[in-house]
């Protein structure tokens, strides 16, 4: 049962740098169009000069 005592607070951790890598990415925008690419793909349209 001592294990408990070390096991949850690694867990309580990790747990905490997710949800702060999480909130990391939406806040820098990364989920801003996720309809862009599935729209992009079946277009016949080609782009020479993608935006970056």
């Amino acid at each position: 049962m001592s294990i408990l005592a070390y096991l949850i607070p690694i867990s309580l951790v990790l747990g905490g740098v997710g949800l702060l890598a999480f909130v990391y990415t939406v806040r820098s925008n990364q989920y801003d169009d996720p309809d862009g690419d599935a729209q992009r793909i079946l277009s016949d349209e080609w782009d020479d000069h993608p935006r970056p």
